[in-house]
């Protein structure tokens, strides 16, 4: 096994703050030690726990159980972890989801953020550092009620609104199913329409990341935003593109 943890999990575990409430954790993941390792720490820190040991099964429990959040190998047998994250993505846009890689290689990063995760962990790493990545994604994600209050206005743009509390978006009324970057990223820009937002911004704002070869990360993920919301994505109305910066929202809208 090749998981750094300087401590028995249970005793670093006592150290940790528990969730106010008890999320629900899916580890995906096919080596029995590490599973077993991060089962057994987030378990003591007051997180109910799913597991899988292979793709399939994992894909099947996201949807199924419906977690709080999903710690995803990328490499799996029967259905490798950027597979599942694809399918999961299409039909629970909203779960956060943090991919652990064996291989320290931008590639497979950046893949695995173009394929829907929300965050990434390279092995081997401590189960400190993934436990803050976990809060730092449902502090993100959940709806946050003291930092939101009931009477926060929608967003309202044209056809489209954003509603920060609930989380919820809607064209023309009708609901569209967001993931938590696209929602990040689509309200940053509406509530600030014809602010231009570099690339650079963006990564080091919305990923907490600085280096430039996740640039086509943004891109990615404004070509699926816009393929949501706009009435065609091809001469985006909404979201437009600032050649050779970045990205802003249409403030003719």
């Amino acid at each position: 096994m090749n998981t750094k943890n300087t401590a028995n999990p249970a005793d670093a575990a006592a150290k940790s703050t528990a969730p106010a409430t008890r999320e629900k954790l899916l580890i995906v993941e096919d080596d029995p030690a590490i599973q077993r390792m991060i089962s057994d720490y987030f378990r003591h820190v007051g997180y109910d726990i799913l597991t899988a040991s292979d793709g399939e099964a994992g894909a099947r429990l996201a949807l199924s159980e419906r977690p709080t959040v999903m710690i995803l190998d990328l490499m799996l047998p029967k259905m490798d972890g950027l597979s599942v994250c694809r399918q999961v993505r299409e039909r629970n846009p909203a779960l956060p989801i943090i991919m652990l890689t064996a291989k320290d290689d931008i590639v497979d990063k950046v893949l695995g953020l173009e394929m829907g995760a929300d965050d990434y962990l390279t092995k081997p790493f401590v189960l400190r550092e993934l436990e803050a990545r976990v809060k730092s994604l449902l502090r993100r994600t959940r709806t946050r009620v003291e930092a939101e209050t009931e009477d926060q206005a929608p967003i309202i743009r044209g056809t489209l609104r954003i509603d920060p509390v609930r989380r919820e978006v809607t064209v023309s009324g009708k609901p569209v199913e967001l993931t938590p970057k696209e929602f990040e990223l689509l309200s940053l820009f509406a509530a600030h329409p014809g602010r231009v937002y570099s690339r650079k911004y963006l990564l080091e704002n919305i990923w907490d990341y600085t280096y430039s070869g996740y640039d086509r990360t943004i891109d990615s993920h404004i070509n699926r935003l816009r393929a949501k919301i706009e009435e065609d994505p091809e001469e985006p109305k909404l979201v437009l593109t600032v050649w050779g910066v970045g990205y802003k929202f249409n403030d003719e809208v």
